[in-house]
């Protein structure tokens, strides 16, 4: 198995406060009084509860009348039902009759006519209802030019990255048309760190108007009591993927399996018969419980397991989601752990069991095919990432066909290598703290890496050009999520080629994502967030190449804030699961280890090639006729030079030249410098024309 990442988290021991609020929750309320919020927090963060504390002080202290939650679908809508909130001053209370999201249909007439009642009844206060029927409601209302109801109303949308900036997004241009008016309470929570895999959540000028609240993965698992470690990998199968399942699937752990998207080159054959081959692979089906309509299966070595079958679309479904949905109590009134964890095993599905699916006992995400959408990995993953007894390891497995083997196409086995590459190192920035770098000068009295109170972990860099204005610095601050999720996107087969240099992967590359995504800005701007972008997507790689050349154990982080454990695994048996994280590897005591051993400045890090270091692993797995096979095409592809590329490689030459006595031969069998003496050609080619250019004018 190709173990693309394993993190491992420390332990904060943050608890509530007075109110009952968590650190991200309180963090959310003391912005309460801000008109528009834009929370991004992970899955089980604690979202719908901040937004409950917010909706709460509103209606109470800020003269806002009504609060609508709008939930994508009905299953999510039982996050905002009535809560007990001890320590608050009153509780959460939704009536059942303004619940809209108590039945599976999201968008019946009766649920607009249920929308338009609750508007017009004054002693209505909170209303869930899905974006469907918020769209259908708002439509209906509008048509009878009464859309100033919704002056005094507080509107939060949950798993906002549904929204999008498109005129064809109705609902992301109902949001615009109530920010325009700016007269009602906006909150919008996702727990997908992009604004959209192609087009924007929100547009720049209406994003300005938000007032941002981030809380990353890394300080929610820092947080966490039992669960520590977190590993990504990929595991690939011959055939179909029955073949590979064996393999990754293991009975004993509380496992997700999303199979293949229907129409994807994974799915070999009816939706039915693939579950019914993985329920075969399991063992035997019993029976089925009429109570929960789980299958009762029972392995080869007699153990019973509970199986939930969602990809079934029968009448059969609605009561399983019911039974998922269910926690098993005690006398007490409080969670059985031991008897809701035992509740169900395994679950199967295809499009559910995505965002807002709450089931805390899950360890293993088992993926089939490869999913581009970003926001879908990371939804998927955060099945995994909730916190519950005895779980100290969660781990997402991506099982693909092998590159290659069933095309017999090596560019398609290149172009999928990329697909797993980027995916994990997007994992990795959404696991990583929230990384700012500073310039550093020589004799800086600032520590090199720090923490605040709001989970940024700042480093200085030397050599960095500081974003020279407020424009640069807002991309810096806003976008840099997004801009990584695009050159990881866009990445080609070429950041996997021997004789690319990293350099111009980090240079010429990223300057052209950032002048096509923002083509207003001046050459120093579009320079400082190349180098802001540059760090932050090899920042980690080159951490664990220090840790590789050093092979000492790192230091404790400097300046870990709260997270006074950070740094240091939990002591627990090592197991084959484990070796690949032999080592302590999160990411501040990586970092610490790196400034400890080198001085960090901008070249260094446009030194790294993170797509190489994952190709790496990935060929440890592989074949070694197929990876040859795989070489063979990188050097089989030729590039024509750019301009661009010739310039960041001047230094290479000029370092070979004094390294090896002689310049670059291009006819020397290593691909390298090959391309640097290509690229002394194109220099030279250039140099004479500017100056032939001169003499004729």
């Amino acid at each position: 198995m190709a173990n693309m990442l394993t993190m491992t988290y420390g332990h904060s021991k943050a608890g509530t406060n007075a109110q009952g609020m968590r650190p991200m929750q309180e963090r959310v309320y003391n912005v309460r009084q801000a008109q528009h919020i834009l929370l991004k927090a992970p899955p089980a963060a604690g979202k719908s509860r901040a937004l409950m504390f917010v909706a709460l002080d509103k209606m109470r202290h800020q003269h806002v009348k009504k609060t609508i939650i709008c939930v994508p679908e009905t299953s999510i809508g039982g996050s905002f039902r009535s809560t007990s909130l001890p320590g608050f001053e009153c509780d959460w209370v939704v009536e059942d009759r303004w619940n809209l999201c108590l039945d599976s249909d999201e968008s019946s007439p009766r649920k607009v006519r249920a929308f338009q009642d609750f508007m017009k009844d004054d002693t209505a206060q909170v209303l869930v209802c899905t974006h469907a029927t918020f769209r259908f409601g708002y439509d209906a209302i509008a048509a009878q030019d009464d859309v100033a109801c919704f002056d005094s109303c507080f509107i939060a949308v949950d798993e906002f990255h549904h929204v999008s900036a498109d005129d064809n997004n109705r609902l992301g241009f109902i949001l615009r048309e109530l920010l325009n008016r700016d007269r009602c309470h906006l909150m919008a929570m996702t727990g997908s760190y992009f604004r959209g895999d192609s087009i924007p959540v929100l547009r720049p000028e209406d994003e300005t108007r938000f007032t941002p609240i981030t809380y990353s993965y890394y300080e929610q698992l820092e947080g966490y009591e039992f669960l520590k470690t977190l590993g990504i990998s990929y595991e690939f199968y011959k055939g179909t993927y029955i073949n590979g399942l064996k393999d990754v699937l293991d009975p004993t752990r509380k496992t997700i399996i999303h199979i293949p998207h229907r129409g994807s080159s994974e799915a070999f054959g009816d939706k039915y018969d693939e579950v019914g081959q993985i329920i075969d692979l399991i063992g035997t089906v019993e029976r089925r419980d009429p109570e929960t309509g789980f299958d009762i299966i029972r392995r080869p070595d007699g153990q019973l397991l509970k199986v939930a079958d969602l990809v079934d679309d029968g009448p059969n479904r609605d009561l399983i989601k019911a039974s998922l949905a269910k926690t098993i109590t005690g006398p007490d009134g409080k969670r059985d752990d031991e008897a809701d964890r035992a509740k169900v095993d395994i679950i199967i599905a295809l499009g559910m069991a995505k965002e807002g699916f709450d089931w805390v006992w899950c360890e293993h995400a088992l993926t089939i095919g490869y999913r581009s959408s970003l926001t879908e990995i990371v939804q998927i993953i955060g099945r995994a990432t909730r916190d519950a007894p005895a779980k100290t390891r969660a781990v997402f497995t991506n099982l693909v066909a092998e590159p290659g083997v069933e095309t017999q196409i090596v560019q398609d086995a290149v172009n999928d290598m990329l697909k797993a590459i980027s995916g994990s190192l997007l994992m990795e920035q959404v696991l990583a703290p929230n990384f700012k770098f500073y310039r550093r000068e020589d004799g800086d009295i600032r520590a090199p890496v720090s923490t605040d109170a709001q989970g940024h972990v700042t480093i200085g860099i030397h050599n960095l050009d500081e974003p020279p204005t407020q424009r640069a610095r807002d991309i810096c601050e806003r976008d840099m999520n997004d801009l990584v999720a695009t050159t990881h996107q866009h990445m080609s087969s070429r950041a996997l080629n021997p004789g690319t240099a990293p350099e111009v992967l980090n240079q010429p590359m990223l300057t052209g994502i950032i002048e096509k995504r923002y083509p207003d800005l001046t050459e120093d701007e579009t320079e400082s967030v190349r180098q802001q972008l540059s760090a932050r997507i090899n920042l980690s790689t080159l951490a664990r190449q220090t840790l590789q050349e050093t092979d000492t154990p790192p230091a404790p982080p400097h300046g870990s804030g709260s997270s006074s454990g950070a740094g240091t695994p939990p002591t627990t048996e090592t197991t084959e699961e484990d070796k690949t994280a032999s080592a302590p590897n999160t990411l501040l005591s990586l970092v610490q280890r790196l400034i400890n051993v080198k001085e960090l400045d901008i070249e260094l890090i446009d030194s790294v090639n993170c797509f190489r270091e994952r190709f790496e692993i990935i060929s440890r797995d592989m074949d070694a006729p197929l990876l040859a096979q795989i070489k063979t095409a990188f050097t089989a592809q030729r590039y024509p030079m750019a301009t661009e590329e010739a310039i960041a490689l001047w230094p290479r030459i000029k370092a070979f030249r004094d390294q090896e006595g002689r310049m670059p031969d291009s006819h020397s069998p290593d691909e390298l410098e090959q391309r640097l003496a290509m690229a002394l050609v194109h220099l030279a080619r250039e140099k004479a024309r500017t100056l032939r250019q001169q003499q004729q004018g």
